[in-house]
């Protein structure tokens, strides 16, 4: 059972689309473990989530800056597409 959590804890940052929602995900998973293996022994969830929280963010910011400009769109029909992002965006 913990090889079926963990395969699908390392397969989940393959699943994010954009790079910054792949270092949101990243950025998360690292920043939870970080936060979980240093915290106090009765506040490892507590370290955790605000571990998790701040990895988040970092890793959102960092895969957002490598990034090309473009942006991602949804039409009112659903369907995703990726075009080139409106001046003054960046």
């Amino acid at each position: 059972m913990k090889m079926v959590v963990l395969g699908l804890v390392l397969a989940m940052p393959l699943a994010a689309c954009t790079a910054t929602e792949q270092g949101a995900t990243v950025g998360a998973l690292g920043g939870a473990a970080i936060g979980s293996a240093v915290a106090a022994p009765g506040n490892r969830a507590e370290g955790a989530l605000v571990g998790g929280a701040v990895g988040a963010v970092s890793g959102a910011l960092i895969g957002r800056a490598s990034e090309p400009q473009r942006c991602r769109y949804q039409d009112r029909y659903g369907r995703i597409y990726v075009a080139e992002c409106p001046r003054g965006y960046y």
